[in-house]
C-alpha cells in the first residue's frame, strides 16, 4: 500500500477524501492487480507502493521526465539516466543495471497496460493520463517472468468507460517549459457497449545551455547561447473497448510517439579530486563542447495491443497480442566537453583525449502474445495457468570517434570515425501457474511457479576498420564467453516461483510472509566491437527473497500503514564496469545480497489536511574476492582517490569491489508530501501543497571512492492554489531551493564528468478531472 495512492484531502463540499489512484471500493481501500487480479493491498502477500495521477501531474510540472520524476517517490524505487530521456535505468531495492548498452537488460520489468516494454527504449515510452502506477517489489518471476529479479514497474492508464469522463493538466513555467497531460473518453453508443479513450502528452522546453567553446572543431559543433537541453515530447494514444456481451470483452489500443531533445549532459572537471561536494561556481548552464554537435537525440515509436477477455463462467481466457516498434539515435559529447569549465572560464584543451559517441538504433521490432485461463475471483480456491511467447529484433549502429588535441590543435586520432552495426535477438517462452487458498477466513496460502526460456543472439553485421574482434588479455573481471566469434548466442532455461502466507489479523490489518525465487536471463554487451574487443558476457542471475510485511487500515483512507522487511541473495550477479575507452564490460560476480526495511503511511488527521511519508532502509554487498572492476586513470595516474585495494596492470588499474555496495543503492530515502485545504466556499477554496525528498549514501560505480558518491540529495517541491469544484489553478516550483545534486558520472581516464539534476522551475498549473 502507498502513501501517495491517498495523496487527495477532502475538498470544500466533498463528504469524503477520494483516491488518484484508480478506483477505490467501497469502503475507500485501493485496489491492485498485483497478482492479476484485482484486489485490495490488504489482501496481497506481496510489498505493493500505488501512486495516482496527481501526484504524478505534481511531480511532472514543468515537463520533468515521466519515468525519471518516480525516483524515490515510493519507497525503495531509484531511477536515474545517463542517456537523456529515452533510457532510464530502474532499480529496486537496490537491484539494477547500470549498463547504458542499447541491448542491456534490466533486473526491472516496466509494464503497461499489460504489455511489457523489455528494450530500454521502449522502457522510456513516457506515462501519461494514468490510473495508477504500481510498484511490486522483490522477484515476481512466477506471474511477470524473467528479468523481474528486482520487481516491476506496473502503469495502468484510464481506460474507456460507459461514461465520459476526462481528466488532465497543463502547466507552463520556466525555459518556456510545457506539460499538457489530457485524457477524455466516453461512449460509442447508446448502450456503452462501444467506447474510447483518447489520450496525449505534449512536453516542451527551450534550450538553456550554453556552449562556449571557442577551439577548434573537426564535426562541425557550432556553440553559442541556448544550444542545448531543450525538448519536445509528443504522444497520443487511442483505445477502443468493445463488450458484444457480458462475457466478451475486446481492448484495441494504439499509440505514437515523436521525441527530439538532447541527450544527457556530461560536465567534464566537475568531480573534483578528493571530494564528492559539488564545486564553487559550477552552473549547470555552460559546458565547453568541442564535437557532438550539441548532444542531438531524437526517437519515435508506435505500438498496437488487443486485450481479449471471454468469461466461460468455470474461468476466464485472456489473450494479449502486442507489437511495438522503435528508431532513433543519439548523440553524445561523452567526454564531458574540451575542459572543466566553472565561472564562465574554459580552456580549450583537452587534458587526456576528447571523444564523441553515437547510438542509433535502425529498428526495433517487438512481438509478443500472452494467454491465461483464470478463475473467479470468489471462492476459497483461485487459480490461473497460461504462457507467454516473446520476440524482439533490432538493429543497431555505435560510433566512436576519438583524438587528441595538442596545444589546441588537432593532433594525432587513434580512433577515426569508428562504427559498427549489429543485430540483435532476443526470444523467450514461459509456461506459469498460480494458485491461491483460504485455509481459513483469516488465513491464505498462495503458490506460483514458472518455466522459463530465455535466448539472446547478437552479430556484427557491419563494420568498416578490422576483420577480427580481440578478446583482452588484460581484463581479470570480463566474461567472453563467445571468444573472438563475430556471432554469439547465450541461452537458458530457469525456474521460478514463489510461496506466501497472508494472516487476516482482523478485516482491516494483515501479515505476510513471502519467498520468491526469480531469475535475469543471459546478457551480451556487443557495443564492445566498436573497439574490435570481443563482446563481454554475463550468465543468467538468479535471484533468492524472503520478506514478511503488515498492513492496516484501520479507519479506512484516513489511516493506512505498510511495513515490510526484507532479505535476498542474487547468485551469479550481474555487473558492469567501463574499460579504458569507456566501453561497457559484463561480468559475473559470485552473489549479491541485500537487506532492509520499508514503511508508508498515510494520514487525514483532519477534514483538510492529508500527510504522506515513506522510508526506506538498506543495506546491500557484493560478495566476491575474486572480482575487480576497471577505475578512471590516465597515463599511468589514477584520476580518483580509490578507496579499495588496486591492482595495476599496464596503465590500466583495477579496484577489487568484494564487499562494496551495489551501485546507485541509496542507503535510505525517505519522501514527504502534505496539503492542507481551507475552504472559502461549498465548492471552493484555497491549498497549499508540498513534497520533499532524501537520499542518501550512493556510490555511483562498482568500486569506493572520495569523488564517484552522492549523499543527502534533496529536491522540494511545492504548489500554492485555489481549488473549485474537481479543478484547480496553482503556482508550482519544482527544486524550489535550485539545489544541485550529482546523480551519474562517467569515471573513464580523468574526465571526472558528472550529470546533474535539472534546475529550478516555477511556473502556473491548470488541473482537473470530470465525470
Amino acid at each position: 500500500m502507498s502513501a501517495a495512492a491517498h495523496a487527495q484531502t477532502a475538498r470544500p463540499g466533498d463528504d469524503e477524501a477520494s483516491s488518484p489512484a484508480s478506483e477505490p471500493d467501497a469502503e475507500g481501500d485501493i485496489i491492485v492487480t498485483a497478482q492479476r487480479r484485482s484486489e485490495r493491498t490488504l489482501d496481497v502477500p506481496v510489498t505493493v507502493s500505488v501512486l495516482g495521477p496527481e501526484a504524478l501531474r505534481d511531480y511532472q510540472a514543468g515537463g520533468a521526465d515521466t519515468l525519471l520524476s518516480l525516483s524515490g517517490r515510493v519507497p525503495g524505487l531509484y531511477v536515474e539516466s545517463t542517456t537523456g530521456r529515452i533510457f532510464p535505468r530502474f532499480y529496486i531495492r537496490g537491484l539494477g543495471n547500470i549498463d547504458f548498452y542499447l541491448g542491456a537488460s534490466q533486473p526491472v520489468s516496466i509494464i503497461q497496460d499489460d504489455v511489457i516494454g523489455e528494450h530500454v527504449v521502449l522502457k522510456s515510452n513516457p506515462a501519461y493520463d494514468i490510473a495508477q502506477v504500481e510498484v511490486l517489489k522483490g522477484p515476481q518471476g512466477s506471474l511477470f517472468g524473467r528479468n523481474t529479479t528486482a520487481g516491476i514497474v506496473k502503469f495502468d492508464t484510464a481506460q474507456p468507460s460507459d461514461t465520459w469522463r476526462g481528466q488532465g493538466s497543463v502547466s507552463y513555467g520556466t525555459f518556456n517549459s510545457i506539460n499538457a497531460d489530457l485524457g477524455i473518453g466516453g461512449p460509442l453508443n447508446s448502450d456503452g457497449s462501444l467506447s474510447f479513450r483518447l489520450s496525449g502528452l505534449l512536453q516542451h522546453r527551450d534550450d538553456w545551455i550554453d556552449n562556449i567553446y571557442t577551439g577548434p572543431s573537426d564535426d562541425g559543433t557550432v556553440p553559442g547561447r541556448n544550444v542545448m537541453g531543450g525538448f519536445t515530447e509528443r504522444n497520443a494514444r487511442l483505445q477502443i473497448l468493445a463488450r458484444p456481451s457480458d462475457a466478451v470483452s475486446l481492448r484495441l489500443s494504439g499509440h505514437v510517439r515523436d521525441y527530439d531533445g538532447t541527450a544527457s549532459i556530461f560536465y567534464r572537471g566537475s568531480i573534483r579530486v578528493g571530494t564528492d561536494e559539488v564545486p564553487e561556481g559550477f552552473d549547470r548552464g555552460i559546458v565547453a563542447y568541442d564535437e557532438a554537435e550539441n548532444n542531438p537525440q531524437g526517437y519515435n515509436t508506435h505500438g498496437i495491443s488487443l486485450k481479449a477477455d471471454i468469461d466461460f463462467g468455470f474461468a476466464t481466457l485472456t489473450s494479449i497480442t502486442a507489437w511495438e516498434h522503435a528508431s532513433g539515435f543519439s548523440r553524445g559529447d561523452t567526454d564531458g566537453g574540451a575542459a572543466a569549465n566553472f565561472g564562465g572560464v574554459a580552456p580549450n584543451i583537452c587534458a587526456a583525449g576528447c571523444g564523441q559517441s553515437r547510438g542509433r538504433l535502425l529498428g526495433l521490432d517487438q512481438w509478443s502474445q500472452e494467454v491465461r485461463l483464470a478463475s473467479p475471483d470468489e471462492g476459497r480456491f483461485k487459480w490461473q495457468i497460461g504462457g507467454i511467447y516473446f520476440d524482439s529484433r533490432d538493429r543497431t549502429e555505435f560510433a566512436q570517434r576519438s583524438f587528441f588535441l595538442i596545444n589546441n590543435s588537432l593532433g594525432t586520432t587513434p580512433n577515426p570515425n569508428n562504427f559498427i552495426r549489429l543485430r540483435n535477438v532476443n526470444t523467450s517462452w514461459a509456461a506459469f501457474g498460480q494458485a491461491s487458498y483460504d485455509v481459513t477466513d483469516a488465513l491464505t496460502l498462495t503458490g506460483g511457479l514458472r518455466i522459463t526460456n530465455d535466448v539472446r543472439n547478437t552479430r556484427l553485421t557491419e563494420n568498416p576498420n578490422f576483420t577480427r574482434l580481440n578478446v583482452p588479455a588484460t581484463a581479470p573481471t570480463s566474461s567472453y564467453a563467445c571468444g573472438a566469434a563475430f556471432d554469439c548466442r547465450l541461452s537458458d532455461t530457469q525456474p521460478s516461483w514463489d510461496a506466501a502466507l497472508l494472516y487476516r489479523i482482523s478485516p482491516e490489518t494483515s501479515v505476510f510472509a513471502r519467498y520468491a525465487r526469480g531469475f535475469r536471463g543471459p546478457t551480451i554487451q556487443g557495443r564492445s566491437a566498436v573497439f574490435a574487443s570481443a563482446y563481454s558476457t554475463a550468465d543468467s542471475e538468479k535471484s533468492t527473497s524472503y520478506e514478511i510485511g503488515l498492513k492496516s487500515a484501520p479507519f479506512g483512507d484516513r489511516l493506512n500503514f505498510s511495513l515490510a522487511g526484507f532479505y535476498y541473495t542474487v547468485d551469479d550477479i550481474q555487473l558492469n564496469g567501463n574499460d579504458s575507452n569507456g566501453n561497457g564490460v559484463l561480468f559475473n560476480g559470485d552473489q549479491g545480497e541485500g537487506y532492509g526495511f520499508e514503511a508508508e503511511l498515510s494520514a487525514r488527521p483532519v477534514r483538510n489536511l492529508q500527510i504522506n511519508a515513506g522510508i526506506s532502509v538498506l543495506h546491500t554487498e557484493i560478495n566476491d574476492p575474486t572480482v575487480f572492476a576497471q577505475v578512471g586513470a590516465a597515463g599511468g595516474v589514477l584520476s580518483q582517490t580509490v578507496l579499495n585495494p588496486t591492482v595495476r596492470v599496464g596503465n590500466n588499474f583495477f579496484a577489487q569491489i568484494d564487499g562494496n555496495p551495489f551501485p546507485n543503492a541509496p542507503d535510505y530515502n525517505i519522501n514527504l508530501s502534505a496539503r492542507y485545504d481551507l475552504p472559502i466556499g461549498d465548492q471552493s477554496g484555497l491549498f497549499l501543497a508540498g513534497d520533499f525528498n532524501i537520499q542518501g549514501a550512493t556510490n555511483l560505480v562498482l568500486y569506493r571512492s572520495v569523488e564517484y558518491r552522492a549523499e543527502g540529495n534533496y529536491e522540494i517541491g511545492g504548489k500554492i492554489g485555489y481549488a473549485f469544484g474537481d479543478y484547480e489553478i496553482a503556482v508550482f516550483a519544482r527544486n524550489l531551493t535550485n539545489r544541485t545534486n550529482l546523480i551519474g558520472a562517467i569515471d573513464t581516464l580523468n574526465y571526472r564528468a558528472g550529470i546533474y539534476n535539472d534546475p529550478r522551475v516555477i511556473g502556473v498549473m491548470l488541473s482537473g478531472s470530470f465525470r
